[in-house]
């Protein structure tokens, strides 16, 4: 069936905002809340899990009829996948929550933060849009804010849009992995970038099936 009810009045028929490795939904759920005429997808790569997120949206369609159209959530591994679910500029947030930290050194390649992945995210956010990315892991903080420091098309948010952007107050205890952290009184280190005008070789290191449908 659909991933979407029709959006409501006034809504936008298009995914704007990409939950990646969303885990159990907690913060794809809490984006729809927050947006309720924006679309969320949830991108999760394990299939017990993304069934379990699909569930649960269904279950709150059902309980909250008319509200909860607006999320969903698909199976898939993003870091090979991503570009052929959306356009060039379509999406407006892209969310990276306590992300696998892939401790071995021959396997930091992996990681879903690297230099040749962001110019893919780069290419899939419109100018303005915003990467949030937090983790438990203090080298993972530092390797994740090194490459966004390091690219082109990515500057910090400003501590004016720290305090005052509506998802960053979400960002640790929506997420089954940050209520965990918060309950061991962990540390987590945060950081949010936002894409920038200033370069236009974004286009060149994104997969040419960028250009496939949206979903």
């Amino acid at each position: 069936g659909a991933l979407y009810e029709p959006p409501r009045e006034g809504g936008d028929p298009e995914v704007r905002f990409v939950d990646i490795g969303c885990g159990f939904g907690g913060m794809t759920i809490k984006l729809g809340e927050l947006f309720p005429l924006k679309r969320t997808l949830g991108m999760e790569i394990r299939e017990k899990v993304s069934n379990y997120v699909k569930e649960k949206v269904k279950g709150l369609r059902t309980e909250h009829p008319g509200e909860y159209g607006n999320v969903s959530c698909i199976r898939t591994n993003s870091m090979k996948y991503l570009p052929q679910y959306f356009r060039k500029g379509q999406l407006e947030k892209l969310l990276f929550l306590f992300p696998d930290p892939h401790f071995k050194e021959k396997n930091h390649r992996r990681r879903i933060v690297t230099l040749p992945l962001l110019t893919e995210y780069a290419y899939l956010l419109r100018e303005g849009g915003a990467i949030y990315t937090i983790t438990d892991v203090e080298e993972l903080g530092q390797w994740m804010r090194d490459a966004m420091e390091k690219h082109p098309m990515f500057v910090e948010f400003t501590e004016e849009e720290y305090r005052t952007d509506p998802v960053v107050p979400h960002l640790v205890e929506t997420s089954e992995e940050g209520q965990k952290v918060k309950r061991n009184e962990g540390k987590t280190f945060m950081a949010v970038f936002k894409r920038t005008g200033a370069a236009h070789l974004a286009s060149e290191g994104a997969h040419a099936a960028a250009a496939a449908p949206a979903p």
